[in-house]
């Protein structure tokens, strides 16, 4: 799950189940990922696992770099669509999907972030957090 990751996450509106395509935020070249499936969830009969910011997922990419193509790679979601509640009170949501290639311990592949990113992503992921230039 999160590798070199500190604290636990709030329950939040998952906005990403499996099979949604998402952009990729980072300079690896990848453009979209394709959630195959999201770690750390077991699941119930005919419900689809779904993802929101600051989860880990295992992904394909579907448009980018050949030699990224073709093959399983961990992404962490910075950015979703669909609303959620935060502890304040506030409801919170971005204008697309998005995430970031990383390796299974949770250090990014590219070097930099494309947008903001969202502050329960931040607050899991320190890697994710020193590349990012907006935290919202």
């Amino acid at each position: 799950g999160r590798g070199g990751s500190a604290g636990n996450k709030f329950r939040m509106s998952l906005g990403l189940p499996v099979a949604a395509t998402v952009n990729c935020a980072d300079n690896t070249g990848a453009k979209n990922l394709y959630i195959i499936s999201v770690k750390g969830i077991k699941g119930r009969l005919n419900r689809l696992p779904s993802a929101c910011v600051g989860d880990m997922v295992m992904a394909t990419v579907k448009k980018g770099k050949p030699d990224l193509r073709k093959k399983v790679l961990p992404a962490v979601i910075v950015r979703q669509r669909k609303p959620w509640r935060r502890k304040d009170g506030v409801y919170m949501y971005f204008e697309d999907n998005a995430s970031v290639i990383v390796n299974p311990k949770g250090e990014m592949k590219g070097s930099a972030i494309t947008g903001p990113i969202g502050k329960e992503c931040a607050d899991l992921w320190p890697r994710i957090a020193s590349a990012a230039n907006a935290i919202v």
